[in-house]
């Protein structure tokens, strides 16, 4: 039996139903919604959560379109939806309200004023959307508004216009169809991260916070709005004066299984496409998400690897979250790290946990200001997640850790970029005149000098401390590095030679000690297997016959290095 198409990158709700696309219904979403009566109400999730879809659903349930017809097309897209069980209370405000939809995430670009632009655009789009609906009623409207209606669906507003479009747009329909407006803003944040990152956040921030205070502060044609983001910016700076916004994190017991997909949706999913066997794997990489009370899963990467899986059932999990967006906060994280900073990543990512204070209303210019600022950007933006909590000295506390092992590798992978980088702008001559010389103190001193300096994990020990040394030594022109680890062919860990066989050749091996006192004996242990494994053969075999060699123990920072003569071996 043919298994329905899996929704990558699909978050229209209409398009998902009509589609026969897989759909995990969160449809009671509406109905705590309606219960909890919030008149503006923010929901803080961490990306590709399911926010966009959410409000999609919200814009078919609600959404009063003026036509009747299509009316009728969007309560049929809700056949069989569990909202659908919670009687006419809930059923008879389908389609009863003009709607405005607007998504902000166009405004990540690096410009200003094409930032600007397409948030102006994005209203544009909005507006014109409605345009038969105006047009139909626009004699219940005053020339001055019908005008600035017109001049904003046209993108020929001022700027000025634009911040006032919210409350515009709702006194419009209000006139029109004598009903008040359900506003829906996603990605309400990312305006804010990306001018950031990129320069002009106070100007983002001055936009931000009269287009808000505009259209949600005293806007008596509002029924409700719902915004969405990853990130609670300052009240003072963002929501100003809006004293009923309720605010709805990850913190929070309420709403906690709307977004994201809980176990047990997992698991049936699974067996729908008879992939069940590897929910121990997708368990291990894509769960750990505590929202309020709930597991959570990561759906963005459950649907890919799932679409994996039915493919091939013997697919391996891989890090899909990641190139989801351009991980800007790990690596500001990793490139300003100071030593305390490295400790606690190194600390994360040994599997233990870090207790944070809980700052829920902090902006991006205090990401550093703080540790604790830090961290918590970290949680509430999905890189950690809450293990407990608990009071103390009048705040809550968290005990935060890595979710899971997509998130580890996102974390491994950037600072193994930034560990590239940084090696890539150092002059490494007196590492290589060491080895040269047989100057083991040299090589060890300097060896142990960049560990220091940089973050270590050490669930991999040995796969880091060889990519690591292999970076290093990348960077001569006067030699080759060959890596033999990958191969698993019983060689050396690594082999440096001239590019003429004339030249001098080197041997290294490489041990992790389980403590800081077997350093000297493991380092003799891997100058010894050079030997006993006679690895110099392969180098002697191409021609080489100044040949030395190195054993290299490990054990956290520290390390210590023995040298040998490879003729000796002879």
């Amino acid at each position: 039996m043919m298994k329905k198409p899996l929704p990558i990158g699909v978050d229209n709700f209409e398009k998902i139903i009509t589609g026969g696309y897989c759909y995990v219904d969160k449809t009671m979403f509406i109905k705590e919604l309606l219960d909890m009566k919030g008149e503006a109400n923010l929901f803080l999730r961490p990306r590709r959560f399911g926010k966009t879809l959410n409000l999609s659903m919200l814009r078919y349930f609600f959404e009063d379109t003026g036509d009747r017809e299509k009316n009728q097309q969007n309560k049929t897209l809700f056949h069989g939806m569990k909202i659908m069980n919670e009687g006419e209370a809930y059923t008879s405000l389908m389609g009863a309200y003009p709607v405005l939809n607007l998504t902000l995430k166009s405004a990540r670009q690096r410009e200003p004023e094409t930032a600007f632009y397409m948030m102006r655009a994005e209203i544009a789009a909005e507006f014109g959307r409605h345009r038969d609906v105006v047009e139909a009623g626009k004699d219940r409207l005053s020339a001055k508004e019908y005008g600035r209606y017109m001049a904003i669906a046209e993108e020929e507003a001022e700027e000025r216009e634009y911040r006032n479009s919210l409350q515009l747009f709702c006194r419009c329909m209000h006139s029109i169809t004598g009903k008040n407006t359900v506003i829906l803003i996603d990605e309400y944040d990312v305006p804010l991260e990306n001018a950031y990152f990129n320069g002009f956040y106070e100007r983002m921030v001055d936009f931000i916070r009269s287009f808000f205070e505009a259209g949600l502060k005293t806007n008596d044609y509002l029924q409700f709005a719902v915004i969405t983001g990853c990130l609670r910016i300052s009240k003072e700076s963002i929501f100003t004066g809006l004293n009923h916004l309720r605010i709805i994190s990850i913190l929070d017991q309420r709403y906690s299984e709307h977004f994201g997909f809980t176990e047990p949706e997992v698991y049936q999913m699974m067996c729908d496409y008879e992939v069940e066997k590897r929910f121990p794997l997708m368990k291990e990489w894509y769960d750990g998400y505590k929202f309020g009370a709930s597991e959570i899963y990561n759906p963005w990467s459950v649907i890919n690897f799932l679409y994996d899986l039915y493919a091939d059932s013997s697919a391996f999990p891989r890090p899909y979250w990641i190139n989801t967006s351009s991980n800007n906060i790990i690596r500001d994280l990793i490139v300003r790290a100071d030593r305390e900073t490295k400790g606690q990543i190194e600390t994360l990512l040994a599997g233990k946990a870090l207790d944070v204070r809980v700052h829920e209303e902090i902006t991006y210019g205090d990401m550093h200001s703080r540790g604790e600022n830090l961290w918590n950007f970290l949680y509430f933006t999905g890189y950690l997640t809450k293990e407990s909590e608990y009071f103390k000295e009048s705040s809550v506390f968290l005990r935060l850790r890595i979710p899971d092992t997509e998130v580890k590798t996102i974390y491994q992978n950037t600072i193994l970029g930034w560990i590239d980088q940084n090696l890539a702008k150092q002059d490494f001559r007196e590492l290589y005149r060491g080895i040269e010389e047989g100057n083991v103190e040299r090589v060890r001193d300097i060896i142990n000098s960049q560990l220091f300096s940089t973050i270590s994990f050490y669930d991999s020990a040995e796969n880091f401390y060889h990519g690591f040394l292999a970076g290093i030594l990348s960077q001569s022109e006067n030699y080759l590095v060959k890596s033999n680890r990958e191969s698993g062919n019983g060689r050396s860990d690594l082999m440096i030679k001239s590019p003429s066989l004339r030249g001098r050749a080197f041997i290294l091996e490489f041990k992790v000690s389980e403590h800081i006192d077997d350093l000297e004996a493991d380092a003799e242990k891997a100058l010894r297997q050079i030997y006993e494994k006679r690895y110099a053969d392969e180098l002697r075999r191409e021609g080489y016959r100044k040949i030395d060699c190195y054993g290299i123990a490990f054990y956290r920072k520290d390390c210590e290095v023995r040298f040998g003569r490879g003729a000796e071996a002879g």
